[in-house]
This record gives C-alpha cells, structure tokens and sequence, in this order.
C-alpha cells in the first residue's frame, strides 16, 4: 500500500450512551457523519458506512480508527474487524485542535472531526492499540481491580484517622496498622473512648490470637494502656456521631481486606497461565503481584516496542532532555502510566537486596552525587531494558548476564 492511497480514516468521539463518528477519504475529504447509540446496533451501522467506502476485495487494515479509549467491548468489535485501531490520549486531541482553531469551540462531532484528522495526518505520531493476547487482557483487568481496591483501602484508612484524630487518639497510638483484623476488630467492638476503655485483656487477647499475632501478653497489655490512657475528649453525643462513623469505615475496611485477598487469588491464577509468567518472575524484585502487574501494563504483543528505548519511552523511566542554547536540562518524565511506574519503582527498591548487580549500579550512581529517587529511576530504566532483552530472547534472568556491561565499566574505570 502506498502512503494513505485507499485508505478510509475513522474518528469516532464516543460517550457512555453514543459514538459521534465521522468518515474521511486521503485528501480530507468528509465521507459521512453519524451519531451512532453504543452497543451491537451501534457497531453495525459503523461496520455499513464503512462498507459503502471499503470495497469487499480490500483489507480491512486500510480502515485507520482514532478513538479516546483502548478499552471496551466497542474497541474490541473495532480490532476483531481487522481496523487498524489508535487509541489517542484526550490531551493529544486537545492539543491538536488549538492547532486549528483559537475560539475555544468544542462539540462531540468537532472531536469526530479532530480524530479523523489526526489518524489521516499524524498516526506515524501516534500508538496502535496493543494486540494483547486474550490471557495479557484477563491478567490486566484481574491486577488493575486488585490495585484500586488497595488504593480505595488507603482511602478509607485516612478517613478513618482522620475521624480518630478528632475525637479518639488513643486508638492510633493502641494500634500500629488500623487495616490489621485485630484492629478492625477491636475498633468495631469499641469505637469510642469510653467502651474502649472498658475491654478487657482477654478480648483483646483473644482478637490478637484470631490475627496470629506473635507476643501477644506484652501486645494485649500494651494496647489496654494506650486505650485507658487520658486524652481530650468530645462531648457524649459528638463522640456517638463519631462512633458511627467508625464503625461504617470499620466495615468498609473489613470488606476491602476480603475482596483484596480474593482478587490476590484471582490475579495469582491468570498470571501463571501466561506463558511469559516465568520469565517475569526470573526477574529480581519482581513477585507475582508486581510482575503480573508489570506485564498486564506492558502487554504483550510482540511488535509494540521495536526496541528497549521504545518499551523505556512508554514506561516512562527513560528521561526526558530540554535544550535551548546552551541550556541543558534533563527532567523525570512527569507524563506517564502511574499503575506501571508505581510497579516500576517497587521493583527497582526491592533489587537492592535482591540483585548484587542491582545494589552496585545504584551505589554507583550515589556516589556521582545523585539522589535516592533519581538512582532509584535510573536503576528502574535500566531493569526495563533487561527485561525488554530477555523477552525477546525468550530467556529468563541471569545475574552476570544483565550486569556485564556494567562490570567492564568498573573493571575500565579502574
């Protein structure tokens, strides 16, 4: 195929309820508009409009879709036909649009109008959705599902600290980790001063043996202490009003700590189905929670990352440089898949301990000067790129190996 010769450009703005979408041959020129409803009526009518421009001897890639989304059954209908499918961020459309027009207007069918754009003149700028296998896809929803329920766990821990700091601060000097069963127990039971300071060691006792808890004499006579101790208080009614809110929270954290554990399960099964789970579980700092969460945001369609510099550019642990004249700086990426780097970043803290080659690269990089979070980045980018290696080599992890090159830096510079 030659350029953008046969080729039919889609954008398609899409709601919950509706998929504005508008058709444009090569030149820009508008095929058809159409303000399609969401669903199998929806992706039938696209499927016609896109029949009377794509004749039946054509191939189906020379159909070329933009689309602010990667995810959904709508997408999925999009990539089955065979579409050659750019998922394009909001900010790209955005951006693209000032380009062309300074009043500031917006409307669903003018983004239709942008995304058709911006597929037919910049998609060798642009992303083709992933063509992830069916078990990378279950792996990614199973790890993203499990990651919100922890941070919606954090969420609802500080709200309950923050209850507590208001009315009832002994209980976070009793209690180290208020999402821990004893706690929830405990705080469930007595979720104000006053019955809090009427439990007794043996129910204490016996709510820190349900959690398996290890010198639970000292343990139990600790926390009735720090209970009994003398602390500002709320007037009765006040301190009622407080309680219920603690106890709504109590049961919120009770059911996150259940589902969490479910979901540990759930990712733990489709993770070890993929025929890539033992190469990522080769590598250091990664267990099965981080490495499924590792590759259910990298995919794993082969041909995504031609090199290690483009898999590091999308993980965003690779830097970014800004130069004008003689100035020169060289920045973190500030633009990037949070639930990868954060995946990222625990790895890269936990090969301290796990990877000699790991500890002497970031102790290098202390000892130029530089600081904590930003080894820590440099360490990150450079264990992306060994993983990028072993994937395609389809080898798992050798220690010498993937520090190498460093050590003929150090046996050089010695």
């Amino acid at each position: 195929m030659d350029g953008s010769k046969g080729l039919l450009f889609v954008g398609d703005d899409w709601a919950e309820e509706h998929h504005d979408v508008e058709l444009q041959d090569p030149t820009g020129r508008v095929l058809g508009r159409a303000k399609l409803p969401e669903g199998i009526a929806g992706i039938a009518r696209l499927h016609a409009m896109i029949g009377e421009y794509v004749g039946d001897d054509d191939e189906p890639a020379q159909v070329v879709v933009g689309i602010e989304t990667d995810r959904g059954g709508w997408v999925q209908a999009l990539i089955t036909a065979g579409y050659r499918v750019y998922a394009i961020n909001p900010l790209q459309v955005a951006r693209y649009r000032e380009r062309h027009s300074v009043s500031g207007a917006k409307s669903d069918t003018g983004d239709a109008h942008t995304l058709a754009d911006m597929v037919r003149t910049d998609r060798h700028q642009l992303l083709p959705v992933a063509g992830d296998s069916v078990h990378a896809e279950a792996v990614k929803v199973v790890t993203r599902a499990h990651k919100t329920l922890i941070w919606e766990r954090t969420r609802h821990l500080l709200r309950l600290r923050s209850g507590l700091r208001e009315f009832f601060p002994a209980a976070l000097a009793a209690f180290d980790d208020l999402t821990a069963p004893d706690a929830l127990q405990l705080l469930g039971a007595a979720p104000d001063p006053a019955s809090a300071g009427r439990l007794s060691i043996a129910q204490i006792t016996a709510a820190l043996k349900r959690a398996r808890r290890r010198n639970i004499a000292e343990k139990a006579a600790a926390i009735q202490a720090a209970l009994r101790a003398e602390q500002l208080r709320q007037p009765a009614v006040v301190s009622a009003a407080y309680a219920a809110t603690v106890r709504a929270q109590v049961a919120i954290l009770s059911t996150l700590n259940t589902e969490i554990k479910n979901m540990e399960e759930q990712v733990e099964a489709h993770f070890g189905k993929h025929p890539d789970a033992e190469i990522y579980l080769s590598q250091p700092g990664l267990g099965v929670v981080l490495g499924a969460r590792v590759l259910a945001e990298f995919g794993d369609d082969k041909t995504r990352y031609a090199d290690a510099k483009a898999r590091k550019n999308y993980a965003g642990t690779s830097p970014i440089t800004r130069q004008s004249g003689k100035k020169k700086l060289v920045l973190a990426r500030y633009v990037h898949n949070d639930r990868l780097i954060d995946a990222l970043n625990r790895q890269a803290f936990a090969t301290l301990r796990a990877s000699p080659g790991a500890r002497a690269y970031y102790d290098r990089l202390r000892g130029r000067g530089v600081g904590h979070h930003a080894a820590l980045r440099q360490l990150g980018n450079r264990l992306v790129g060994i993983l990028h290696g072993c994937l395609k080599t389809a080898t798992a992890y050798d220690e010498a190996t993937a520090w190498a090159h460093h050590q003929q830096d150090l046996q050089a510079a010695a």
